[in-house]
């Protein structure tokens, strides 16, 4: 790593394989625990698929990190993927890899996230609206900025709040995610034991099928069409798994903690999520479930709590839902802005972004730069509709990492890893082939989605263009 100059910090190795472990789990535990159940079931109708749907993402994301571990462990370094790209393949991939990261995939998570605990939020103190006149103008019949106009504002107050905490330290913020996981799970645990024990659920719940619910097999195009888009909702639950490869430049022992951080991380995660969603559908008939979708600041989780227990019962799950999504949109944003640092110091990036704060050691910059992308991105869409996007664009980079471990294993046969890919080469090819698949559906499936996140991508190209050009003039 290059010497910094005197006016400014440098990134310090602070993290331990633990830190490392909480981190990768508070990047993923956030609003798709609570809040994706319902869509996944509007699509699949019987609860037994849509517990199908969670085991299969786990499965498939457990494969990706299975593999991408064994990339990470071998380049760890600040700037995750970014870097793995620039040794990987070339100079303008890792660039549209980490435009496509600022524009689309973690500045929509950010916002997705934190749009959640405003919507929780709002349950419990009514935020203002604004009228139907100005909620209802469009842009492009796609963007409704002033729609659910409270919740957005509230939304950018966090994200600003969050990076402000970030931009103060790395310990700081890696302190609070580890805080607020361990009450997050322990809460979750509770409501599991308590929906099983006292929640009036019933295996024939479980076992009853929606009043739309059509038998198809499941080699037809319209089964295949809505598995995969309850899949989306599902990733997104999983979603930010390999967030923590943008701090390993941070990590102590990268080589080893970082994957190994990675595949506990996302084990945890799988146990969690099975158990929490079979609790939901044990509990409630998926009609119910469904019905949570159609109000905008309804969340299924608080429906199902607020059945067993009461109001009572439905404030808590409000507070939980606000302590969850509160530590995820803090960790979310903690690591992408390592990534942009990566990128500005290598000339592909606005050059402020490779600026490191002198007294916090962060990349202060990079992080304000995301906070306030971030914050157009909330005004530009819905929940659902920016998950749908970021995952779609995730997807294409995680199957390129996974490809990568073929790459490295012809390319760099003879150096030590740390950690090689399990069931190398059946579960990496079996993880690069549903990447294709997912990709290839959503196109058809929804369009409007895949199509605005692809924009965005390219949008990247004429900066690309720009930067390059002004490197070779200072060469």
């Amino acid at each position: 790593m290059a010497q910094p100059s005197s006016s400014q910090g440098q990134l310090v190795r602070s993290l331990g394989l633990f830190s490392a472990f909480i981190l990768t789990v508070s990047s993923v535990i956030g609003s798709g625990v609570y809040k994706k159940v319902a869509p996944m079931a509007a699509e699949l109708h019987s609860a037994d698929l849509v517990l199908m749907a969670w085991i299969l993402a786990g499965l498939i994301t457990l494969c990706g990190a299975l593999s991408n571990a064994e990339v990470a462990g071998l380049l760890a370094d600040s700037g995750g993927e970014f870097v793995y790209f620039r040794k990987l393949y070339n100079r303008f991939f890792a660039f549209l890899f980490g435009w496509t990261t600022f524009t689309v995939i973690r500045s929509a998570a950010v916002a997705s996230i934190a749009y959640v605990f405003s919507q929780s939020f709002n349950a419990l103190v009514p935020l203002p609206v604004l009228p139907a006149e100005w909620a209802t103008i469009s842009i492009g019949g796609v963007f409704t900025p002033f729609d659910n106009f409270g919740v957005k504002v509230l939304t950018v107050a966090l994200i600003m709040a969050l990076s402000y905490n970030n931009y103060i330290g790395l310990k700081f913020g890696e302190g609070l995610s580890k805080a607020v996981l361990i009450i997050v799970v322990f809460s979750i645990v509770m409501i599991v034991i308590l929906g099983l024990t006292m929640g009036g659920g019933s295996l024939e719940t479980f076992q009853t099928p929606s009043i739309n619910f059509q038998p198809r097999s499941w080699l037809s195009a319209s089964f295949i069409q809505s598995m995969f888009a309850a899949l989306l909702g599902a990733f997104w639950a999983y979603e930010g798994w390999s967030a923590t490869g943008y701090i390993g430049g941070e990590i102590k022992n990268p080589n080893r903690n970082l994957p190994l951080a990675l595949v506990s991380g996302v084990m945890f995660v799988m146990v969690v999520y099975l158990c929490i969603n079979f609790t939901y559908l044990y509990i409630l008939p998926v009609d119910q479930i469904i019905a949570s979708k159609t109000s905008q600041n309804t969340i299924a989780a608080v429906a199902v709590v607020r059945h067993f227990l009461g109001e009572q019962g439905a404030f808590f799950i409000a507070i939980l839902i606000l302590l969850t999504t509160f530590g995820c949109t803090n960790t979310t944003l903690l690591g992408p802005p390592r990534l942009y640092y990566a990128m500005a110091k290598d000339g592909m990036f606005f050059k402020a972004a490779s600026y490191i704060h002198p007294k916090y050691n962060t990349p202060s910059k990079a992080i304000w730069i995301q906070a306030v992308w971030s914050s157009i991105l909330v005004f530009s869409g819905s929940f659902d509709q920016l998950t749908d996007m970021l995952i779609f664009a995730a997807f294409i980079f995680y199957g390129a990492t996974t490809l990568g471990v073929f790459v490295l294993r012809r390319k760099m046969p003879d150096v030590p890893r740390p950690y090689k890919a399990w069931g190398y080469p059946v579960v990496p090819a079996i993880f690069i082939l549903f990447c294709i698949a997912l990709i290839v559906v959503t196109l058809i499936g929804k369009p409007r989605e895949a199509l605005i996140g692809l924009a965005l991508m390219c949008s990247g190209l004429p900066f690309y263009w720009y930067w390059s050009r002004q490197e070779r003039k200072q060469a």
